[in-house]
Formats: C-alpha cells, sequence, structure tokens
C-alpha cells in the first residue's frame, strides 16, 4: 500500500546549508509519493514553519510541525568543554497546540539562553515544556544512539527509560537504514531496547535532500557551509545518496521483517495535530482611558485632529465641511469594522512619541498616506484631499489585508522609537524580525568554483558573464548572454559548474536582522513565534515578516532614512548662523528659487532626484510645480523608462503631442499627468467613474492588473465593460479601456507613496535653493565617511560657486561648519583624530579664544587626548595652516613643542605655575616657542601636500576641482608630477 509511510525526519533549505529541499519541492514530492502527511524537522530552528504549513494545506497535505533539536550532554547552561559544543540531536514533533507552544519555548530557549556553537535545549526544559510532544530518540548523533556506539548500553536504557517516564507512548525509538555501518551496528540494539522497555520504534529517513541524484549537490553545500573542498578527505559529508524523499515501498523493503517500525509512523501522523491560526489579528492591547473602548477614543483623537486641520469655528463650534465629515465618518467605519482601532492608536502614540522628542519623521510612506484619519493622528503629513489620495488603495472591505503602515525616522535616533516601544509593552512584546540571504546567481557559481577548486580568476569570469539585473537567475543569464552560452555549451567543466551552480541557487544562506522589521505582540511572544540571539543585542523572531503577518502578528517597519537626519541638521544650523526657525512642514511649495534649481537639474544630494538618469529626466521635463515632482519619483521606474511612456509624458506636457481622452470623463481623472495613467489611484477611479465599481472593487481591479492575474482579471474585464456599457459606453470602446488600464497598472505607481516623498525631495531641494552653506554643511555631514559621497558632494559645492574648505582647529567643529567663507571640514573628518581630541580643542577655543600659535594649541589642551599622532594627523589635514606656518615646518617642530608643553603642563599641575606662571595672559612677552622659529624646513610639494590629505581626510581639498572632473569625483590629475 503507498499510504502506511509518512516521513517525520525531514530538513529543508532552512537546515542552512546543510538541508537542500525547498519546502514547496518537500510537499510536491510527498504528494507526488501518494503520502498523505510529512513533517518537518529542521535543524535547531523553525523558520519554515509558516511556510511548511500553509504549503502542505494548499496541496491537501497534513503538516506535521517539529523541530530536530540539539541536546546539551549536561545544562544547556554549561559553555566549557569539548563537549559542550557537540550535542546530541533529538526529533521533537508537536502532538497539538500545546505541544507546539511548548516547541516554540524549547526552541527559543535553545538560542536565547543555550545557545554554544549551537542552539541547545537541555532535559530540565525538556521536562518542562514536555506536554504535547512526540519525541523520537535521532540519528546517529542522538544520545541513545552514541552512547550505545561507545559500548555503554546500560546508560542507553537508562536514557531511553527516562524518556519513556517523561513521554509515555508518545517517545518512540528512531531507527534508520541509509546504508551506514554505524547504523547496522546499534540497529539490532535499539530493536532490543524497544522489546525490553516497550517503546515502539519509528523508521526514518533523514532526508536532506528530495531525489537520490540530489546527494552530489547537497555534499556541495555541506562544502559552502563548512569551508572544505570536495576532494579534501576525513571532512564532515553525508557518506552514501541515501538520505532523500523515499517512496513507502522503499523504507518497507529497507525495513522488510520490521513493519511495524514503517506503520508506527502513521500512528505518530495521527497523533499530530497541531494547526496554527492563520488570519486572525493578533493586536497588541493599548490602554486607553476609563471608560473609553479603542474605537470610541480613536474617534475622538481623529475629530480633534480633522477640527485643527479642517474645521472653521462658527458661533463657537468647529464646523467641518460636508464631504469631509462624510469621509471621516466612512473611514472610521471601515477601520472599527476591520477591528484596527487599536493599530492607529499604538502608531500614533509611537509618533507623537518621536516628534515630540525632536526625532524626525517622514511625512508619510506607501498607501497611508491616502487615509485622511492617518492625517488627522499626524501619523502622515499629506493632505489627502489636496493632492487627490485614495483610503481604499490603503484599507477596504473589498481586499481584507493588515493595515501597512511603515514609518521613516531620523536614521541617527530610529533606535530611540523602537526603545520607547519596547518600554511601553514590554522587552517579551517586541522584537526585530529575522531575514534571510540566499544563493544568488553569481554568488552560487563562486561558491561551487571555490569548493570545486577551480582557479578563482576562472570562476570570477564565468560568474561576471551573468548580467545585473533583478531576479537573475543562472537560466536568464543563458538567454541572454551568448558568450556565457558559448561557454556553457562548450566546456564540459563549466557546464558541470553551473549546473550545479543551479542546483543550490535561491537557498537561504545565513539569517540575519531584518533592517526596519519590529513586531509587537498582545502576550509574550514566544506564546506565537519561536525567537532567536542572533547578536548580544538582537532578539529576532524566527519568522520572515510576510508570515508574521499570516499568523496575524503586528508588524511594521521602523525605517532609518538618512535625509531626515540631514534635513533636522540644516534647519538647526540656519537656526545657529542666520537665528531663523524653518517648519519644513509650512515652507511654500511655489518657492521660484526651488524650482530654479529643480529645473537646472543640479539635484546632487535632493531626495531621489540625485541620479545622472533622473537629472536627464529633469531636464527634459522641467518641473514646474510640486505635483509634477510627485511625477518624476513615479515616472523614473524601468516600466514607465522601458515603455515609452516617459518620452510620451515629457512631449505631452511641452505639448509637442496633442493631449487626448478617449472619453471626456477621464479628463478629469488624467488631466495633471496629460492624459496619460501613471498612478494606481488613477486606475481605481477610472473603474469607479466609467464602470460605476465601487473603489473596494477597484482596488481589487488594481490589485489583480498589477499582478497580472489572468483568471481574475477576465472576469474583472467581462464586469467592467457591462458596468461601463450601462452608463453609455459602447462595449467595443469600453474594452479599449479596460485594455489600456490593464496596460498602464503593471507601471502605474502608488500616488499615495510618490506624493509623500516628493515632500522630501521638496524639502532637501528648498535648502539647498535658500541656504545652500546650511544645506552643504549638514549634507556633508550625513554623508560622513562615504569618501566617494563627500567627494561628489564638494565637487558640486564647488561647482556651484560654494566653497568647502579644509578643516582647521580655529573654526571647525565636530561636523562640517558654515563659515563666512563657506562650509568648513569638521574635525570627526579626520583620521586618527577622536572624540575626546576634538572636545578638548572645542573647549580649549571656548574657554580661552582662538589658538594663535602651535605652541599655544599644544598648551591649552589636553595632551593626553590630543597625542603626537592626532596633531600630525592635524597638521597634515591643513587643520594647522592658519598658524601661518608651512605644513613642513609643523611637522619638523611639532612633536619638540608637544614635549616642551607637556613638560610645562606637568610643572602646573605640579603647583610651579604659582611661583612661575609662563602663560600669554600672566606674562605677554613670554615666547616659549621661540626657540624653534629659526628653523629652516625645505617646503613639501604639493603632490606631497595633496597626498597626506587623501591619506587623512579621504580626498583632496587643497586645489580647485577642475571642471571636466566633478562626475568622478577624483582629483588624481592634480598628484601627477
Amino acid at each position: 500500500m503507498p499510504h502506511n509511510f509518512v516521513h517525520l525526519h525531514t530538513h529543508s533549505e532552512f537546515s542552512l546549508l546543510d538541508g537542500m529541499s525547498r519546502v514547496e519541492d518537500i510537499i510536491k514530492r510527498t504528494k507526488d509519493l501518494g503520502m498523505k502527511a510529512v513533517a518537518l524537522t529542521d535543524h535547531g530552528n523553525m523558520y519554515a514553519e509558516v511556510k511548511f504549513f500553509l504549503k502542505a494545506k494548499e496541496h491537501g497535505i497534513k503538516p506535521i510541525l517539529g523541530c530536530e533539536v540539539y541536546l546539551a550532554h549536561r545544562s544547556r547552561l554549561d559553555k566549557e568543554t569539548r563537549e559542550d559544543r557537540s550535542p546530541y540531536h533529538l526529533t521533537l514533533l508537536a502532538k497539538n497546540n500545546e505541544g507546539y507552544r511548548n516547541l516554540l519555548k524549547l526552541v527559543s530557549l535553545a538560542s536565547i539562553e543555550g545557545f554554544y556553537q549551537k542552539p541547545r535545549i537541555d532535559k530540565e526544559i525538556l521536562e518542562k515544556y514536555s506536554s504535547g510532544l512526540v519525541v523520537l530518540s535521532g540519528c546517529l548523533a542522538g544520545e541513545i544512539p552514541k552512547i550505545l556506539l561507545s559500548g555503554e548500553i546500560k546508560k542507553a536504557e537508562e536514557i531511553a527509560k527516562w524518556h519513556k517516564n517523561i513521554f509515555g507512548d508518545d517517545f518512540y525509538l528512531e531507527i534508520m537504514d541509509n546504508g551506514l555501518e554505524e547504523q547496522k551496528k546499534i540497529n539490532p540494539q535499539l530493536i532490543d531496547l524497544s522489546r525490553k522497555f516497550e517503546i515502539k520504534l519509528a523508521a526514518t529517513n533523514d532526508a536532506h535532500y528530495i531525489h537520490k541524484e540530489d546527494a552530489y549537490g547537497q555534499d556541495v553545500l555541506l562544502c559552502i557551509g563548512t569551508g572544505n573542498f570536495l576532494e579534501k578527505e576525513n571532512r564532515l559529508k553525508f557518506s552514501g545518496n541515501e538520505f532523500y524523499l523515499k517512496s513507502a515501498h522503499e523504507m518497507q523493503k529497507i525495513f522488510s521483517g520490521l513493519e511495524e517500525a514503517v506503520t508506527n509512523t502513521l500512528e505518530i501522523a495521527e497523533k499530530c495535530n497541531a494547526e496554527l491560526e492563520i488570519g486572525k489579528l493578533i493586536l497588541p492591547d493599548f490602554n486607553v482611558p476609563k471608560g473609553e473602548t479603542p474605537d470610541t477614543f480613536l474617534e475622538k483623537k481623529v475629530w480633534d485632529g480633522i477640527g485643527q486641520k479642517y474645521g472653521t469655528e462658527i458661533d463657537n463650534k468647529v464646523k467641518i465641511p460636508p464631504e469631509i465629515n462624510d469621509r471621516v465618518k466612512y473611514e472610521l467605519y471601515t477601520i472599527e469594522k476591520m477591528g484596527y482601532a487599536p493599530y492607529f492608536l499604538i502608531v500614533e502614540d509611537f509618533i507623537n512619541y518621536a516628534k515630540s522628542n525632536n526625532i524626525p519623521v517622514g511625512p508619510g510612506r506607501g498607501s497611508a498616506a491616502g487615509s485622511i484619519v492617518s492625517y488627522s493622528l499626524n501619523i502622515t503629513n499629506v493632505d489627502p484631499l489636496k493632492y487627490g489620495l485614495i483610503f481604499e488603495r490603503f484599507l477596504n472591505l473589498e481586499r481584507i489585508s493588515m493595515p501597512d503602515i511603515d514609518i521613516d525616522f531620523c536614521f541617527e535616533r530610529r533606535q530611540e522609537v523602537i526603545d520607547y516601544v519596547t518600554r511601553k509593552y514590554g522587552k517579551d512584546h517586541v522584537a526585530q524580525i529575522v531575514t534571510f540571504g540566499t544563493m544568488a546567481a553569481r554568488g552560487s557559481i563562486r561558491d561551487v568554483g571555490r569548493v570545486m577548486q577551480i582557479p578563482l580568476a576562472e570562476v570570477d569570469r564565468i560568474a561576471k558573464m551573468i548580467p545585473f539585473g533583478p531576479d537573475m537567475t543562472i537560466d536568464k543569464g543563458l538567454e541572454t548572454n551568448k558568450e556565457f552560452k558559448a561557454a556553457y555549451e562548450k566546456d564540459p567543466k563549466v557546464k558541470n559548474l553551473l549546473e550545479t551552480a543551479k542546483k543550490i541557487e535561491g537557498l537561504s544562506r545565513h539569517a540575519s536582522v531584518h533592517a526596519a522589521g519590529i513586531v509587537i505582540s498582545k502576550l509574550p511572544l514566544v506564546e506565537y513565534v519561536p525567537l532567536q540571539k542572533l547578536d548580544e543585542n538582537a532578539i529576532v523572531t524566527q519568522f520572515e515578516m510576510s508570515d508574521l503577518e499570516k499568523i496575524g502578528l503586528l508588524k511594521m517597519d521602523f525605517l532609518g532614512l538618512r535625509t531626515l537626519t540631514m534635513l533636522l541638521g540644516a534647519v538647526n544650523i540656519i537656526k545657529h548662523t542666520r537665528g531663523i526657525d524653518i517648519d519644513l512642514n509650512k515652507i511654500p511649495l511655489d518657492d521660484q528659487k526651488t524650482f530654479s534649481l529643480f529645473r537646472s537639474a543640479e539635484t546632487a544630494g535632493i531626495f531621489q532626484l540625485e541620479s545622472r538618469g533622473m537629472r536627464g529626466l529633469i531636464k527634459d521635463l522641467q518641473p514646474d510645480s510640486f505635483e509634477e515632482i510627485v511625477a518624476l519619483l513615479a515616472l523614473y521606474r524601468p516600466g514607465p523608462l522601458e515603455s515609452g511612456m516617459v518620452e510620451d509624458y515629457v512631449k505631452r506636457k511641452h505639448k509637442k503631442v496633442e493631449v487626448r481622452y478617449e472619453l471626456a470623463e477621464l479628463k478629469p481623472i488624467l488631466h495633471e499627468t496629460y492624459g496619460v495613467i501613471l498612478y494606481q489611484e488613477q486606475v481605481m477611479e477610472i473603474a469607479s467613474k466609467i464602470a460605476g465599481f465601487t473603489m473596494g472593487q477597484a482596488d481589487v481591479l488594481r490589485s489583480a492588473m498589477g499582478k497580472k492575474k489572468v483568471k481574475e482579471m477576465a472576469e474583472q474585464k467581462e464586469r467592467f465593460i457591462e458596468g461601463a456599457v450601462k452608463r453609455g459606453v459602447s462595449k467595443h470602446k469600453a474594452a479599449e479601456l479596460f485594455n489600456l488600464c490593464a496596460k498602464f497598472a503593471g507601471y502605474g505607481f502608488n500616488k499615495s507613496h510618490s506624493t509623500s516623498y516628493a515632500f522630501i525631495s521638496y524639502q532637501t531641494a528648498y535648502l539647498k535653493a535658500n541656504y545652500p552653506k546650511e544645506f552643504m554643511a549638514a549634507l556633508l555631514t550625513s554623508v560622513m565617511g562615504n569618501t566617494d559621497k563627500i567627494t561628489m558632494y564638494i565637487a558640486d559645492s564647488q561647482r556651484m560657486g560654494h566653497k568647502v574648505l579644509p578643516p582647521d582647529v580655529n573654526q571647525s567643529y565636530k561636523n562640517f561648519t558654515v563659515v563666512e567663507d563657506g562650509v568648513r571640514f569638521g574635525l570627526t573628518a579626520v583620521k586618527n583624530v577622536g572624540v575626546g581630541a576634538i572636545d578638548s580643542i572645542i573647549e580649549a577655543r571656548r574657554k580661552d579664544g582662538a589658538f594663535k600659535s602651535l605652541m599655544d594649541f599644544c598648551l591649552r589642551i589636553d595632551t593626553r587626548a590630543c597625542n603626537k599622532k592626532v596633531i600630525e594627523s592635524l597638521i597634515k589635514s591643513g587643520a594647522l595652516d592658519s598658524f601661518g606656518k608651512s605644513r613642513a615646518y609643523l611637522l619638523a617642530v611639532f612633536e619638540k613643542i608637544l614635549d616642551r608643553a607637556n613638560i610645562e603642563q606637568k610643572e602646573k599641575a605640579n603647583g610651579q605655575s604659582a611661583l612661575f606662571d609662563f602663560s600669554p595672559q600672566a606674562m605677554p612677552s613670554y615666547r616659549p616657542d621661540a626657540d624653534f622659529e629659526n628653523i629652516e624646513v625645505p617646503d613639501i610639494s604639493p603632490k606631497e601636500l595633496l597626498k597626506m590629505e587623501k591619506e587623512l581626510l579621504g580626498l583632496y581639498i587643497s586645489m580647485p576641482v577642475p571642471k571636466n572632473k566633478h562626475k568622478k569625483g577624483r582629483f588624481d590629475d592634480a598628484c601627477k608630477p
């Protein structure tokens, strides 16, 4: 019979660099084999459990949730001996939902408390969280098999009895036969244990790949993971090629005479009925005032905000225009109906915290800017009515999905907001989210080439034949590059390399922390998701962001945006230098200096608008309104650029092509984009106004078109045509219009997102146009440490007539500083000069004024912080040029002057200054540096000076920027002899 065996020990690609099976392939192979269930037991983690569960359900396969855990020899807290680094293996399966929750806890504790080379549990917590688990004794690395191999049969019996005592009939002795000699030795002993203590046997195959012929690829993968070569002797490897998903017939044949071990897998599969709750919303509790519910409290906050933004006071009452009143009521009804009121309150709360603590927050991101509720709560700063943004693109009852309010914060202070959320909801309720690096096309070729010991240069040559591009694969590379395909077809060695690389291409390689993802839970997170400690400071979920959303947890992106940090810096500098307070949310959106800057395409440093291609588009378009900045961000993407839409848009704008509308009703929808369907929201409006769709239905249509869902689009087309015909549009014209929408929906951009980001683009351009020095100081500070960007921005600034000057101990602060002549380098930019040295310099200058000479400088600074290395670096960078001496002279004498200054500082500290005060204030005629004035030192050549600057600042700063050099931002010609 084909259905009397179930694989209970199966590894996917998430047994990182060990398992080779993709989750979907495991399920498909299980179905092809006629099996009704399968377990997933990855090494020490549960990364793939949600994917596995959903894919199994989709194919009618029963998913058994499990993990092959690592069991410490002693305590999980012991991390000292060699045996602590080599834990046993143990197979755990969730019998029911309680068992699944216990499995979550065990896997979490293994990583957070027990990690030592590997995440480890111990018998203490195994017993504590034993309820609801089925336990299999493990592979050859299991405790019982290992002890049997060592000949300690009595000890193995004691361990078997311990498990039997804890788990009863849910403990099974795992028996395998992959053709290994060790298995042949211990299998009879396992059978004896089974009979002696009435512990059932369960046959497994420790599957690490799908088919027998995949063994070679898995061996390559293992070599990549362990840093070994295929030809290396005595390396870690799987002997033979039997670790695949075998059929029931194959397993029966292997265990002929021991059929109960095979059929017992069905018994275990029947026992295991843990289910994941999919789609149920699990929002954290948000404390509301007594007598309020989240719904009523949200309503109060929203109406207060609406009154402030749209209301007019008449007879001591705030009046709201009817159309705004209706929109607010509709949005609140939708939000409350979907149960999302707590979500909005949570987001409003931490954004309010950020703003009240002067932490810059972006004006909006994604579709959330289409919500007037978000605007009223100051979650977004974009008026959705003014810019025609649609709420249903964000939320609607026709397409149920979690709200997605992703937030941009100041890059440097983002963590403060995360810390606030952690304090408010509890450390065990908040975590960052895991993400996985994968084996990309070029990377997989290089990895395989290394383990095959093919010369690096040859492998690199082959890898570089693959074109760059999104979702590029080896197969796509073979289709697009003739040279690559020829090498594949003509050279057997290259063909073997690429065929092997294709087997591992796309597999997960390593786990890391998602750059922005945060999850907040109602109960402690470990009740819903396994956790992991990726480094000393990062507790992360083992489920990816999309999987967390599927099980109903609140996840969101807290993104760090450097531009916001830079904008705050510029505003603060303007306040300091000019005494002007600027509120970036209130700057005029029709400033002519700003649009003059746009039209000149001098957009280096302008958010989203500084690439060469974008500058070309700006020159062609010549934007003259804020709405055209919105359009620029939507236009400059691969789809519109490749489709010809951009060229058509520009020609229409400049009246080189007539603007036409298929129907008169389209003019109000497409007028701002010259008749071109540019935004997703325009597709929705067309469906609503032409075909009578509700906005919710229109969003479903928009989504289907964008994702090219053929079956759904065919149904929608029929409905669209029918609705349009009812409104007087001919069937032919309706079909044409639907096809036009379908064509452009694939290119269409989210207008809410484009509008929000256009505000940041405009704000940066406004500051650059009106306060160029302050803007440049903030911009350069924001990219401190990135030499390429600093070089590019300095070149841009100098080309526009704004000087960027070398560092100067008498003018520079930590960051780039605005001075009368331009912008001066900050002292932080000088290599080898630490914060302590900079603080000492600034404090001495604040206390007693500018430094007059090198001796004066050395006498007044803290020479413990400003040692010889620091002073040498300051000299070479030009930071002491204001003393009127050449750098050659300063380098020749600074050590002796510093030694003299150290002696005088020590004498002063010892009290001798009371008798002999040599300070300039006490003895104006005293010149401690007089001895060094007559020293003659040959000048340093300009070439050497520039080399010093390059060494200490990362670039050349003394010479003007050659006009033909600004694109690359390099001044190498200045160093030629």
